[in-house]
């Protein structure tokens, strides 16, 4: 049997994750916040080393859930980029679209964690900036069977263009996670409006849908977005779970109660499961818990690509979690 072949667009990053000591932690208008005494040093806890970036983290997710996966983006010829490229060896994703630039930062993050899951991100988008149509492979894309579109800087927005000129003639299908200068901009801009319409699954948080539509609660948002043509979305709402649809069902998906270490690549562990669901012929509610699950795996240890199940593990824990996915209207 064909793998279903699936492509990843975007940022590849290393990530660095310090763990700092919990006395450093403290609360300022009812959030969390990091004191770093200047001119001190602070012992940390753990440091642990990790490849991330979304179209990394969606990539090496759909291959362990048995897609033939491919990345596409952008990394430098530094000790950064070599270990990505050999982290897409390992797990077997096609890395042959990804163009090495001589001379630049492979982007790079110093992620400071704390004991309960708080986290701020350090972060140089260095190469990630640099994917443009002079290094972007659009014949490849329209070979796909899914496209997976991830955030990407402000400079590669004219890539959406391209994107939307093969789903309009060929057969892959979108999975898109607007982000940066996409949300910036909104549904209004003509660039966001033409892919909107060929959107298969769009993923957005709750800050990030009622930015993109110009709405006050997420069901305005939604009716926004599948107005514009978008066929299936789901809002993620932290600890509150996520509210879905498939055009014309509500769905509401707790999370489930799991010890979360650190929460980088949570959302990314969740649309790869969702995207397999649906790539694979799943009903919507069955993705709905499968984006879920995984992203429940990867919050139980540290790194974005750490805790991201293989198929195997995927269906057995389909088969055994009490997830209860509730229907709450229509839309």
């Amino acid at each position: 049997m064909n793998k279903p072949k699936t492509m990843s667009i975007g940022g590849a990053t290393y990530d660095l994750f310090v763990q700092v000591p919990h006395e450093v932690i403290r609360r300022k208008d009812g959030e969390a916040v990091f004191a770093l005494p200047l001119g001190q040093k602070v012992r940390v806890e753990n440091l642990q080393e990790s490849c991330g970036g979304g179209a990394s983290n969606t990539a090496v997710g759909l291959q362990l859930l048995g897609c033939a996966a491919r990345f596409e983006g952008v990394i430098g010829s530094d000790q950064w980029g070599e270990k990505l490229l050999e982290n897409f060896t390992n797990e077997g994703v096609d890395a042959r679209c990804a163009t090495v630039v001589e001379g630049e930062v492979t982007s790079f993050s110093i992620v400071l964690t704390g004991t309960g899951g708080e986290r701020i991100i350090l972060y140089e988008p260095g190469t990630n900036a640099h994917l443009h149509k002079a290094n972007f492979d659009i014949d490849e894309v329209a070979k796909m069977d899914w496209v997976y579109l991830n955030h990407i800087q402000e400079g590669a927005c004219v890539l959406q263009d391209d994107i939307v000129d093969v789903l309009a003639h060929e057969h892959p299908r979108l999975t898109w996670n607007p982000g940066g200068c996409q949300i910036d901009s909104g549904i209004r801009k003509k660039a966001n409006l033409r892919l909107l319409k060929y959107t298969d699954l769009l993923l957005l948080n709750k800050e990030e849908s009622l930015a993109f539509t110009e709405s006050k609660t997420t069901e305005e948002a939604m009716r926004k977005l599948l107005a514009c043509g978008v066929h299936s979305l789901c809002i993620t709402d932290g600890g509150r779970g996520v509210l879905g649809t498939d055009g014309k069902t509500l769905y509401h998906c707790p999370c489930l109660p799991v010890p979360v270490v650190e929460v980088t690549g949570a959302g990314d562990a969740f649309g790869t499961g969702i995207t397999w669901a649906l790539l694979t012929g799943k009903d919507f509610p069955t993705a709905l818990k499968a984006g879920t699950i995984n992203a429940a795996s990867v919050v139980s240890s540290v790194g974005a690509e750490h805790g991201l199940l293989t198929e195997k593990e995927m269906l057995a824990r389909l088969a055994s979690e009490n997830l209860e996915v509730q229907m709450v209207g229509q839309v």
